[in-house]
């Protein structure tokens, strides 16, 4: 049997503490030691997986062969150069980095090690997703709506890098075509940064997509719809299920299809241990990671000039 990859998660946080959970489980990873700032913390999460805590993920890296990272955006290029140029494949949680500089960075180093660089976006592994986008005929119109209420974390960045990235690359792994316009607005409410935006994008193609995304409001809401030639199709992807609009012969013919509940988060961890042992190409790719990042960035960037125009 093969040997089980040594891993460990740098950075166990609120999304940090899942990652090692979920490879502390894995029949084809060895969870070998977390790694946090806060050293009471790495020690109550060591504690109940039975494997090392530490404060300094450098003491780690000569004893894994693979590393997922969970610090603040703000660090990921230091902790991620340092897993790569020691050798370490790395899955990164969204957004890849700061700036597409840091991007670049990661996946020259990474190219040039032959090492693996997964980005996390989780969705991608949703059945219902991956369903819809194996369907394959061209969109014309994506429209999609998430909304949170208000947590007090990840607010080192805004809402487009916080929760909208998510859906940027679900557009973008839907559309398939080069983004050719973009327009975007947005408002800060409860924190310094923006909250509450949205983005319309169009694409050489001529499809279009509307993407809203909030951090601020009372109920949790998850809307995804893709509408094409034929009919459209609705997503629920905290529910897994699809529902088909099409026409028929007999008029607009409805149907639900429904997916076994899938583990997203270990469905990633799993990806990213075949990509390492077959020095393959993971779903999400760090090239992925950055056309998200590039896309999140620009929407940003619209969102502020916008907000200095109008003397906001």
């Amino acid at each position: 049997m093969m040997e089980k990859l040594r891993t460990a998660v740098i950075g166990v946080g609120h999304m940090g503490g899942f990652h090692a959970r979920k490879l502390a489980a894995s029949a084809s990873a060895e969870l070998v030691a977390v790694v946090d700032g806060d050293a009471a913390r790495a020690k109550k999460i060591a504690d109940e997986l039975g494997c090392a805590g530490e404060t300094d993920y450098r003491a780690v890296l000569a004893r894994i062969e693979a590393a997922c990272v969970a610090v603040p955006t703000e660090h990921h290029m230091d902790v991620v150069r340092a897993c790569l140029e020691a050798g370490v494949h790395v899955l990164v949680e969204k957004p890849l980095a700061r700036t597409l500089a840091e991007a670049d960075a990661m996946l020259v180093l990474a190219r040039s090690k032959g090492l693996v660089l997964q980005v996390g976006h989780l969705q991608r592994f949703n059945p219902a997703f991956q369903a819809l986008a194996a369907q394959g005929s061209r969109p014309l119109f994506i429209d999609i709506e998430r909304l949170a209420p208000f947590k007090g974390r990840s607010t080192d960045v805004d809402v487009v890098l916080d929760l909208m990235i998510h859906d940027l690359d679900l557009v973008l792994a839907l559309a398939r075509a080069p983004v050719e316009q973009v327009s975007a607005a947005g408002f800060s409410v409860l924190t310094e940064a923006i909250d509450i935006a949205n983005a319309r994008i169009e694409f050489a193609d001529g499809a279009v997509a509307s993407v809203s995304a909030s951090r601020v409001s009372q109920a949790s809401v998850r809307k995804l719809r893709v509408f094409r030639h034929d009919g459209y199709v609705s997503a629920d992807l905290q529910g897994q299920r699809l529902r088909h609009a099409r026409r028929g012969s007999a008029g607009i013919e409805e149907s639900e299809q429904a997916f076994e509940r899938a583990d997203e988060l270990s469905l990633q961890a799993e990806d990213f241990v075949r990509a390492v042992r077959a020095r393959g190409t993971p779903l999400v790719s760090g090239e992925q990671g950055r056309q998200a990042l590039a896309l999140a960035l620009q929407v940003a960037r619209l969102i502020d000039e916008r907000l200095a125009r109008h003397g906001a």
